[in-house]
């Protein structure tokens, strides 16, 4: 399980991951409601295409929330399945690799390591992290668990996405090498929990909204809360739920 406290320094030297599986998935049915996803992965061998807008054959079916050009390829750290086993054992049948959903499972440095902003060459491909993945209702439905996404954010073991810098291909045992650190003090934990902290320190905002490597989303986000705040328009609440 991940621990609370937050690393700054990350040599470059140790930041090789090992790319296990690779997961794509179709819409598909999920839960009694029968609700359109493409949550549900399967394995992909041999070689696959990277573009912009994410693996070739990959699919999600609420595009508002999921995919695009910030959230192309959803990365998940093999070593948490080990720790998810342990908190849901009821779920063991389905926590394996693609089990969160993720298109790459990799072994190596978790989003205590992994920094916003970090560019990463996996195969022929270069990714950048954008951003921690939230848990949505789809998290929920799959492991018929109305608890899970609290237990994510809790223990931080969310993942990250990549934006396509370059596209090109890639395969289960390529190295996740990286090759520019842009945030070293602000490892995808971090980001995470200024998520999902309930009162939103001012000077991190102030670093969020002008992030290199950051998805849009966040950085609008960021400034929204910074420009309430200038104006004096941010009661206590919006402050908390910003």
């Amino acid at each position: 399980m991940l621990e609370p406290q937050i690393k700054t320094s990350h040599p470059a030297a140790k930041q090789t991951s090992l790319l296990h599986s690779i997961q794509t998935g179709k819409i598909s049915l999920l839960g009694e409601k029968k609700v359109r996803t493409g949550f549900l992965k399967t394995s992909v061998s041999g070689p696959i295409e990277v573009n912009p807008l994410g693996l070739e054959g990959d699919v999600q079916a609420d595009k508002r929330v999921h995919g695009g050009l910030e959230k192309a390829v959803y990365a998940y750290v093999f070593d948490h399945y080990e720790s998810w086993l342990a908190d849901l054992p009821q779920n063991a049948a389905i926590l394996h690799p693609g089990g969160f959903g993720e298109n790459l499972t990799l072994t190596g440095p978790d989003e205590r390591e992994v920094c916003i902003g970090d560019i990463f060459r996996i195969g022929s491909a270069l990714l950048q992290v954008s951003q921690p993945r939230q848990p949505c209702s789809k998290l929920t439905l799959r492991f018929e668990s109305p608890q899970i996404a609290k237990m994510m954010i809790k223990n931080g073991r969310c993942g990250w996405y990549y934006r396509v810098l370059e596209p090109g291909r890639l395969q289960a045992g390529d190295c996740a090498m990286l090759q520019q650190r842009l945030n070293p003090a602000w490892p995808v934990l971090r980001f995470q929990n200024l998520i999902a902290a309930k009162s939103k320190p001012l000077e991190d905002m102030r670093e969020a909204a002008d992030m290199a490597g950051l998805s849009l989303e966040w950085k609008e986000k960021a400034q929204a809360f910074l420009a309430k705040k200038r104006s004096g328009d941010l009661s206590s609440t919006e402050l908390k739920n910003a």
